[in-house]
């Protein structure tokens, strides 16, 4: 791109995560079954890395195995999300800790840990 020329956001097409080898069913279950993700088939000629891909709406979260495995404990996405006291008693129910933060800018917002140890952002906006 040459010098001084901009590019335009057009959104996030997915967000890559990092998972261990052979854990695909712990992923189902936290993505699909707890935060509503659907699982979605990766393209044949990346299947035989392991891993697997969910959408919720617009995003894409994939999930690629790192041999050696370590989480993403500082660096995270943050989900935009509706409705964050139920996904609250969601999460809870399943054994899922939750750690609050501070309001941010009129959001609320907390951060989990998926299955795996890697640090997810749930932020919902205040009514004005």
């Amino acid at each position: 791109m040459p010098r001084g020329r901009r590019f335009s956001d057009r959104g996030v097409h997915h967000i890559q995560l990092a998972m261990p080898a052979g854990r695909e069913r712990d992923a189902d279950n936290f993505y699909a079954g707890i935060l509503g993700f659907r699982r979605i088939p990766k393209p044949e000629h990346l299947r035989t890395r392991g891993g697997c891909w969910f959408e919720l709406d617009d995003i894409q979260f994939h999930l690629g195995v790192d041999d050696p495995f370590v989480p993403a404990r500082k660096a995270h996405p943050a989900l935009t999300v509706d409705g964050l006291p139920g996904l609250q008693e969601r999460l809870e129910a399943a054994g899922i800790a939750i750690v609050w933060d501070t309001q941010l800018d009129g959001h609320r917002r907390f951060y989990v840990n998926d299955c795996f140890g890697n640090r997810l952002e749930l932020i919902e906006r205040l009514p004005s």
